[in-house]
């Protein structure tokens, strides 16, 4: 279902990134923006992993840099019938986690130094738990495409807006053509892009939730891990490599707290209230 969903995903982004195409450059612009989307659609297939942990700065630990962390996910990644993933640290004061990779053989899994110091073992053990979870449904990769088209979608809607402000101000056919489908560039291709991460998101929260709280044997240990992140994503600042193209990777919304978020209709998140609510109620069924 996930291969599905990720090639779903590549046509619908491959679409907008050719409609803005066309609208740049007619047939030949629409041609152009087909070739870098495949482009884009195989690079980001097999470097995915590489590509969000650079733009974070997340460097890679080993056993002896991090002990405990590190035998944490083993245990974890056992436990899940998981490869072992690779092990990173983002340098950020901000308690937030993600993981990243085109399968589970190639895949990571990231936590802030934040993180580390904000939660209980058990409460890190539920958000490692989390993110092996993302990985072993194969999340990730549908979630890092997501993120990489949707920067580049952005990007351009930029580029198109720039120049519709410094560009040629004649009349010509070809200006009075254009203008509608760059305003549309503006207008909707980020929208779409949005919409898109949002519906990936919000269902695959939920059932990484409910598996990651099988995994680390204690539902109660991510509801609780959740509560703490929330707090300091909603009181602190937000973390400051985070960008509207990845915060749907993470967690927690690592854009919470800012007051650029129009309204919960736009977050790539469900409710961490409700998300809580679901894993007391597994907990209890559990007995825990």
């Amino acid at each position: 279902m996930n291969t599905l969903k990720t090639t779903v995903l590549m046509a619908l982004l491959m679409g907008i990134m050719i409609a803005i195409g066309s609208a740049f450059g007619g047939r030949h612009g629409a041609m152009l923006m087909l070739v870098i989307s495949l482009g884009m659609n195989f690079f980001t297939y097999w470097f995915s992993d590489s590509m969000v942990l650079k733009a974070y700065g997340a460097r890679e630990i080993t056993q002896q840099e991090a002990p405990q962390l590190y035998n944490m996910v083993a245990g974890l990644a056992a436990r899940a019938q998981l490869p072992m993933p690779k092990v990173c640290i983002v340098n950020s004061a901000i308690p937030n986690a993600f993981a990243t990779g085109r399968n589970p053989s190639h895949a990571a899994v990231a936590v802030t130094t934040g993180i580390m110091n904000a939660l209980s073992p058990d409460e890190l053990s539920g958000v490692l738990a989390h993110e092996l979870s993302h990985i072993k449904h194969r999340d990730t990769l549908i979630s890092t495409v997501a993120a990489a088209i949707a920067g580049v979608i952005s990007m351009l809607a930029n580029i198109a807006q720039w120049s519709m402000i410094f560009g040629s101000s004649s009349d010509d056919d070809d200006n009075g053509g254009n203008i509608i489908g760059l305003l549309a560039t503006i207008i909707l291709a980020p929208l779409a892009a949005m919409l898109i991460q949002m519906a990936i998101s919000r269902s695959r929260e939920y059932e990484a939730d409910k598996s990651g709280g099988e995994i680390c044997g204690n539902p109660n240990y991510l509801a609780d891990a959740l509560q703490k992140i929330e707090y300091y994503s909603l009181h602190a600042r937000p973390m400051e490599q985070a960008t509207p193209a990845t915060s749907h990777m993470f967690i927690i919304n690592p854009l919470a707290g800012s007051k650029k978020m129009l309204s919960n209709i736009f977050s790539t998140h469900p409710a961490t209230s409700e998300r809580i609510s679901l894993l007391r109620q597994q907990a209890a069924a559990m007995g825990k």
